[in-house]
């Protein structure tokens, strides 16, 4: 690789120990790549932020470059932790999460960090620009940076995002290349996407078949929510390894086919219709019984919309006395559903709302046997796929008005 000299300086130490190992990451995974330079960064989200991930060794590792002066030279937001700040007592989470927890958050704020603890934060300040070089985790993030707004992310793991936002650098390669961001094949959707579940079962179904390939979809809605659009990034990244998608008319790189594919002919060409739709929905439906005991929305985290739509749902109606209800988000996008109501009128059904942690990023292993927990119930595609696996719940998965009916009944019908 070719390096600057503010980069050379860096690699031989001149910035301090932090600095110099951070640049050994970076060199030694941009040549892993062939990639022939680095690329100045501004914009870093780290994956690595939940104790369920980063373990005891992690969280040193972390303190230590804290403690060797480490500072952020970037924009830096976290991930969803293992924890819920102020209630994950009630909710079954182990005490000794809590104290790693704080450990490992306290690091990352001590760097410079913004603590802001969800898979969302364009949502909660951190929104990429067009074009941007960033280097992000968190799998759904990256794939709604890349695609809808147009921005440059590779998927980062937690040490080569860490060493971004010490250096400021990423190595150029992949999807900071525009020969990487074309489309690889076609997706002629043929029936109608009525909601974010529709969205994410279509990111089911396209991310089976894509693996590590971006697919280009025609036939969208011109029009869809922002909610959609996150749930087909999730989806996409869950049943595949997919960084980035094209919805010719909606993406801002793809206006025409021709530009999504780079004037190129898609490798192949698949019609989702009505029978693949309903196909993939029976294959995400693992539990055969109607059977419902934890119920969760806000896969990635919820918006203040699917908040409000929650909130509308259980107005003077209560949750299912054998059901829990989960509703995940940011601590910010709760500070503004609870300023509108919609986190009391959650409360007062018997929901709870939950902040800065998911099933996912917090010790769901222990939380769902300790609960009594033996299915999950939810209106996303990626919490479906996981579940069983992760977990060891199989799923019911339909659309919210389902989901909250079964909150309410007990039962999934």
């Amino acid at each position: 690789m070719l390096l600057t000299d503010e980069e050379t300086k860096m690699l031989n130490g001149d910035n301090g120990p932090a600095v110099r190992k951070a640049m050994e990451i970076l060199v030694a995974l941009g040549e892993s790549f062939g990639a022939e330079r680095l690329v100045p960064v501004n914009n870093v989200h780290m994956a690595g932020s939940s104790v369920l991930v980063a373990e005891e060794a992690g969280t040193r590792f972390v303190e230590d470059i804290r403690n060797q002066g480490g500072k952020f030279v970037t924009r830096v937001t976290t991930n969803p932790t293992a924890v819920d700040p102020s209630q994950w007592k009630e909710i079954g989470i182990p005490e000794s999460d809590t104290a790693l927890q704080v450990r490992l958050t306290g690091a990352y704020a001590g760097m410079g960090a913004n603590t802001c603890n969800t898979c969302i934060p364009y949502l909660v300040g951190n929104m990429p620009r067009f074009g941007e070089h960033m280097a992000w985790g968190e799998s759904s993030a990256v794939v709604f940076a890349n695609s809808v707004c147009g921005a440059r992310t590779n998927r980062e793991g937690g040490p080569s995002a860490l060493a971004t936002a010490l250096t400021g650098r990423t190595p150029e390669y992949g999807f900071h290349l525009t020969e990487n961001r074309y489309g690889n094949f076609l997706i002629k959707v043929e029936t109608p996407m009525r909601d974010m579940t529709d969205y994410g079962t279509l990111g089911y179904f396209a991310g089976k078949i894509a693996g590590q390939d971006t697919p280009v979809f025609v036939g969208l809605p011109n029009n869809p929510t922002l909610e959609d659009l996150k749930a087909l990034s999730a989806a996409l990244a869950a049943s595949g390894a997919v960084s980035m998608f094209h919805a010719v008319g909606v993406t801002p790189e793809a206006p025409t086919v021709e530009a999504a594919f780079g004037d190129r002919t898609p490798a192949k060409t698949l019609v989702y219709g009505v029978e693949e739709r309903t196909q993939c929905e029976n294959a995400l439906n693992k539990e055969p019984s109607d059977h419902v005991d934890w119920i969760l929305v806000g896969c990635p985290n919820a918006s203040v919309q699917e908040m409000r739509e929650v909130a509308e749902a259980l107005e003077g109606k209560k949750v299912h006395k054998d059901v829990s209800l989960w509703v995940t988000t940011a601590g910010a996008m709760y500070a503004m559903a609870d300023q509108m109501g919609y986190v009391d009128t959650i409360k007062k059904a018997g929901g709870v709302v939950v902040r800065e942690t998911c099933p996912f990023l917090a010790r769901s292993r222990v939380i769902a046997p300790n609960k009594g927990y033996k299915t999950l119930t939810t209106n996303s595609a990626k919490m479906a796929f996981y579940a069983p696996g992760q977990f060891g719940l199989p799923a019911h998965y339909g659309n919210l008005s389902r989901v909250m009916q079964a909150a309410i009944d007990g039962v999934w019908r």
